[in-house]
């Protein structure tokens, strides 16, 4: 493996002379360029650290041996979910000792200078959104995905570990997205044969996500086709589902995605390796693969994955106001602490409690235990939620839309739209 260029800083920081920390830090960060191939390392503006998530005793040691290095970020760094709601720490239902080891790395994290964000979209925060074409480090798979397709910004896929040492040197290895032939456009999804009432519903977004991601991998799609209009809660379920299904870390959709003005702009002047051109059946047989369950009969409701936004809450709302979900139906919603400041700035709070609605501060029903024993089905709108629930909290998924929830959150049993998909 080629050894990558280092400059003069690099070189103090793999010596020491930056303090113990920053020193194992380059050191693994160097690993990872020589096994990328990378050339040389480029400074960083940002990053979001998806670490803070407990997945056992190695989240601490790894962290504890930082900290106890002098551990300290020298870029602006946000904190992906945490394992406990810190306003409602009641909502765990997992073992105390593991709630206590996760609230210890939580604040190790926050020790070392990372802001406490506690949110899977750091893009949704006042003031943190990357410019476009700016190099961040950012994990968490759906934020990754969004820095670089909505927000023209640059990051690769930055796992666990490998993100708080980018925040700690400031450095990443020229490797991955950062480098734009890597950002070339390869598969095109053409849209054309979906109705274009479809088109306009919220559901659609996540059901073609995922069919994206399934589709491409690890490669970069192109949508062709999609309303220029289409709004960033859309980009996002679509992106976060994408994530999902496949490994996909950056979507062009043309006319919307700011790298894809152009399909030429989007595939950098070459031809696509494959094109793809989007059936109902296509659309049906992914919404079908993103529910377990088919009866229906429904425990709980989990909205919010990823964070609910502002908008979102917006459309919510109201929704809530006409229903009152039946006192057998648990129903989540997921946000950050942020967003749920201006919920409450905008009076919309007393809708979620007299509805019961549980809000979910700072986590994610997903990946914690909240849950209780006896909610065995759950519906989503969320194909995030669907893809990962069943094998992290062991419960059978029903996929919908944002009214359907709602509808079968009040109604105690799953509801359909009858002319959602009649186009289909």
């Amino acid at each position: 493996m080629a050894r990558p260029e280092l400059d003069a800083a690099d070189e103090r920081r793999l010596s020491g002379q930056d303090g113990e920390a920053c020193r194992f830090a380059m050191r693994v960060l160097h690993a990872m360029a020589k096994a990328n191939g990378a050339r040389r390392f480029i400074d960083v503006r940002s990053a979001h650290v998806d670490g803070c998530l407990y997945q056992g005793q190695v989240s601490l040691d790894f962290e504890e041996r930082l900290a106890d290095g002098g551990a300290h970020v020298v870029v602006p760094t946000t904190l992906n979910v945490g394992s406990l709601d810190l306003l409602h720490p009641e909502l765990y239902r997992g073992p105390a000792q593991t709630a206590r080891a996760a609230r210890r790395l939580m604040n190790l994290y926050v020790s070392m200078g990372c802001s406490p964000t506690w949110t899977c979209a750091p893009y949704q925060l006042p003031g943190r959104r990357p410019a476009f074409g700016e190099h961040v480090a950012w994990a968490e798979s759906n934020a990754i995905v969004f820095a670089n397709s909505v927000l023209g910004a640059r990051t690769d896929r930055y796992g666990d570990f490998i993100d708080i040492c980018a925040a700690l040197a400031g450095r990443v290895p020229e490797s991955g997205l950062h480098l734009t032939e890597n950002r070339r456009g390869q598969i095109v999804f053409r849209i054309g044969a979906i109705p274009p009432k479809l088109l306009d519903e919220d559901v659609l977004y996540p059901v073609l996500g995922y069919l994206l991601g399934s589709r491409a991998g690890t490669g970069v799609p192109v949508l062709q086709g999609l309303p220029p209009s289409t709004s960033e809660d859309r980009l996002k379920a679509l992106g976060a589902a994408a994530a999902s299904s496949g490994s996909v870390g950056l979507f062009h959709a043309v006319g919307v995605t700011p790298e894809a003005p152009t399909l030429d702009d989007a595939l950098q002047g070459a031809d696509p390796i494959e094109v793809v051109d989007v059936t109902p059946a296509m659309l049906r047989a992914a919404r079908d693969s993103l529910s377990t369950s088919s009866g229906p009969a429904i425990d709980a409701v989990s909205l919010g994955t990823p964070h609910l936004s502002l908008s979102e809450f917006e459309r919510l709302t109201p929704l809530l106001e006409r229903a009152r979900p039946h006192p057998d139906v648990d129903v989540f919603v997921s946000t950050s602490a942020a967003i749920l400041a201006e919920v409450e700035a905008r009076g919309w709070h007393p809708v979620y409690e007299r509805a019961g609605v549980t809000l979910v501060v700072g986590t994610c029903t997903y990946v914690t235990p909240m849950l209780r024993a006896r909610d065995r089905v759950v519906m989503t709108n969320s194909a995030k939620w669907a893809h990962y629930a069943p094998a992290n909290v062991g419960v059978d998924v029903v996929f919908g839309s944002l009214e359907e929830c709602v509808r079968s959150a009040e109604q105690g049993r799953v509801w359909r739209d009858p002319v959602l998909w009649a186009d289909d």
